[in-house]
């Protein structure tokens, strides 16, 4: 992808300085509204710095708002970073919601600008790669899984090996993570994808009810007991059986899904006799199985049966910039559901998002999402339409300030305490496992927590 940039700029002597002033870009420069169409049709440049005042207008906004408008509509990848006069907040402000990533104050800082224009341009990037990645699911075997983060992709390189053997893979993570999203990418790229994809819930079904559910019943079994019926194993024959929850199997009922894992051959509740039944299982849970073992409530024989290797989902939080990814695709979706013409996200939107815990995971941002598009007026969605609270004993990740002067140290700083509190969190505030996964003694980082003024005892 060419790297070009258009400044947009009727003053000769600054338009000049500017093509100097952005290291590693094609610099493209115009100095009107007709001008800058031709260069905009021409090479659809990522980035485009745009002064407000332009010719025949240079001493009002007319113009600049106009072209604003037009290159938002016309070209909706370009990032357009507002150029303003110092007391000009409100026409700053304007821009921020017809559209434009960003303003700067002028006196032009050449150090700072390009800084600015970097970043817009790595979100253009992101927002491409999403592009494509929405373009390849559409053949692709992982259909419905959406990710641009390593870690996630990993998952799906995984998934892609594991699903064509026999081995059993349950799937662990928090619940909204898209533990069922996964099991039936598996049941696509197995030998069962002609068969059924049937899923069942362990923890939603009463005790007494889930024997019944999994493996079927006869008739006058139980009271109630009507009529024969087959039960999730006999319908799944040919195919896949995804038993979500697992972990909340009854102790009693994991004997029998122990045998029928075994010797393949399942009894419905009342009969006796054996039915064969070739499917495949994958199994599903948000919970810790060790400590369930160690627990004595759940079988560390049936946990061997099911899991010759592991796929762990990392949660939202951890799928760095999955967060707005994810919501760009729910905004499309619900955007046309309810038949409202929201072009994206503001700025403040994706920052708010970027800076969330977001603790439902993917299930949770769709609920977000969806409610926002619904209640928003705007044709951008808005920090304030999401209606989320950050608690404020976080540190920001994302959150940038246009008027505030970059602090290297301050943000390394950040970068550090950000990382420590992570690794602390990761190892349940134990120090020498949080320092053996930063790579630090322990004494390092003792010294670094006092430094950073960071909270252990919490």
């Amino acid at each position: 992808m060419n790297k070009k940039l258009l400044v947009i700029e009727d003053d000769p002597g600054l338009r000049s300085q500017l093509k100097w002033c952005f290291e590693g870009f094609d610099v493209l420069l115009a100095e009107d509204m007709e001008s800058a169409v031709k260069q905009l049709d021409k090479h659809y440049p990522s980035v485009v710095t745009l002064d407000l005042g332009l010719p025949p207008d240079p001493g009002g906004v007319t113009v600049g708002f106009s072209l604003l408008e037009r290159i938002v509509t016309d070209f909706p990848e370009t990032k357009v970073v507002v150029v303003t006069g110092q007391e000009d907040r409100k026409n700053a402000l304007k821009a921020i919601s017809m559209g434009a990533y960003d303003f700067f104050h002028k006196p032009i800082d050449a150090k700072i600008l390009p800084l600015v224009a970097d970043r817009a341009y790595h979100l253009h990037q992101i927002e491409h790669d999403n592009r494509a990645l929405l373009e390849q699911k559409k053949t692709s075997p992982l259909d419905g899984v959406i990710t641009a983060s390593p870690a996630m992709l990993k998952v799906c390189e995984m998934v892609e090996k594991i699903a064509p053997s026999n081995l059993s893979a349950p799937i662990l993570g928090e619940s909204g993570t898209g533990k069922e999203l996964i099991a039936r990418a598996i049941h696509r790229l197995s030998a069962y994808a002609e068969g059924n994809f049937v899923a069942i819930n362990c923890a939603a079904i009463p005790e007494n009810l889930l024997e019944s559910e999994l493996f079927g019943h006869e008739k006058g079994a139980f009271t109630g007991a009507s009529s024969q019926k087959k039960g999730k194993v006999e319908i799944a024959d040919g195919g896949t059986l995804f038993l979500d929850e697992i972990g909340d199997m009854p102790i009693e009922l994991q004997s029998k899904m122990l045998r029928f894992l075994q010797e393949r051959v399942i009894e419905r509740v009342g009969g006796t006799k054996e039915i064969p039944v070739d499917v495949r299982v994958v199994c599903a849970t948000h919970r810790y199985m060790n400590e369930m073992i160690q627990s004595k409530i759940f079988r560390e024989d049936l946990y061997f049966r099911i899991s010759d290797i592991t796929i762990e989902l990392p949660p939202l939080r951890e799928r760095d910039g999955d967060i707005v990814v994810l919501a760009r695709v729910f905004l499309d979706k619900y955007g046309t559901e309810q038949r409202k013409k929201i072009r994206g996200l503001s700025k403040d939107a994706e920052s708010i998002l970027l800076d969330y815990e977001c603790r439902g995971n993917v299930r949770e941002l769709e609920k977000i999402i969806r409610r926002a598009v619904i209640m928003t007026e705007d044709s951008y969605l808005q920090a304030k339409d999401l209606q989320l609270e950050i608690d404020p004993g976080r540190i920001p990740e994302h959150a940038d300030d246009a008027e505030q002067t970059l602090n290297l140290a301050k943000a390394r700083n950040i970068s550090d305490k950000r990382t420590i509190m992570r690794a602390l969190d990761k190892e349940d505030g134990n120090i020498s496992k949080a320092a053996k996964r930063l790579d630090v003694s322990r004494p390092t980082l003792y010294s670094l927590i006092e430094r950073l003024g960071i909270n252990i005892d919490s």
